[in-house]
């Protein structure tokens, strides 16, 4: 057997000492950030997968209703998984800020995003509008305001997506009360006793109506029902004449991630031309205005009153409505 020398120890600690390194700089190339993020779902895999592609790092995605997120988000407290959160209401970002629990970071591909949808620790990654969705095919005569679905023509035909599950349903409940007030109330009293059902989350609130077992739902996030009429069903996406809530769609890095350069990155790739394509390809309206969306633009609808909001106010407006309709 031929004996080391200390020119063949000194070769094979080098050998040793450049894998090393390799293999640390190969798990760092390809560690994950973990996204959670409020539908539509194909549309952040399709992010992911851009993402991944261009830097690669690797996104793992936990997506479901904002009700299911931030739910996730709260108890996993103790030990954070979360790197990027993304919801369906602005107020979830407002209120996360006042938490202490978000991290500053102003990407560059914000500057044409407008001031009204970012701050320094949150942005828009699309806009949503709140409609009423109509089966052209129902019988019913075609509504053009909230308080139509409350006449006789449309009894037990109107579902609305439930506030608790969805973001963007809540941020209209709270638009009506804050411009109407307690007439508000008295529209969704009318609506209870015209035979309205909360049902769910808005793909399950839309269901019977594409199905033809009801006729149209009060407060549809206007996205998931675009899509479907890009895939042939015979459904309308009405904007009520005496005005509507949108709902901009927060994107924010949490202050307890581990990578936040990574996290940092991918924000930048959401708010990039190739990233705001697929948000407008998923039928939101892209945060950034130079970038063309597939749908009507919010700077076209008639929008209520902005009024702010926190979590108490939020939590009342839920158990009010909860109280109404069991």
């Amino acid at each position: 057997m031929q004996k080391l020398t200390a020119k063949h120890v000194f070769s094979i600690k080098g050998i040793t000492m450049s894998l090393s390194l390799s293999c640390a700089l190969f798990s760092v190339s390809t560690q994950a950030i973990t996204v959670y993020t409020a539908g539509p779902g194909a549309m952040a895999k399709q992010l992911a997968a851009g993402f991944e592609k261009q830097t690669g790092t690797k996104v793992d995605v936990f997506q479901a209703t904002t009700g299911k997120v931030m739910a996730r988000l709260e108890a996993e407290q103790a030990n954070p998984r979360a790197d990027v959160l993304i919801s369906a209401s602005w107020d979830t970002a407002v209120d996360l800020q006042q938490k202490n629990w978000l991290l500053a970071y102003e990407s560059p591909n914000a500057q044409q995003v407008p001031a009204r949808f970012k701050t320094p620790y949150y942005v828009a990654q699309g806009i949503s509008a709140l409609g009423i969705v109509w089966n052209s095919k129902s019988g019913t005569p075609k509504p053009t305001d909230w308080q139509d679905l409350a006449q006789p023509v449309f009894k037990d035909k109107v579902t609305m997506p439930d506030p608790a599950l969805s973001g963007a349903s809540l941020d209209l409940v709270l638009g009506l009360q804050n411009a109407k007030k307690e007439a508000a109330w008295s529209l969704f009293a009318d609506l209870k006793a015209n035979g309205m059902v909360i049902s769910g989350p808005n793909a399950q609130a839309l269901t019977p109506v594409l199905q033809g077992a009801k006729a149209a739902v009060f407060g549809a996030v206007d996205y998931v029902a675009y899509g479907s009429i890009a895939n042939g069903e015979s459904i309308e996406v009405i904007f009520p004449s005496s005005g509507t809530a949108i709902a901009p769609r927060p994107m924010m890095i949490l202050k307890s991630s581990k990578q936040p350069d990574e996290a940092k990155a991918f924000i930048d790739y959401v708010l990039s031309a190739e990233g705001q394509e697929i948000v407008a390809n998923a039928w939101l309206m892209p945060a950034r205005a130079d970038i063309a969306g597939k749908r009507p633009d919010f700077s076209t609808l008639t929008l209520l009153p902005e009024a702010p909001t926190d979590s108490a106010e939020r939590s009342d407006v839920l158990s009010r409505l909860s109280a109404l309709f069991r």
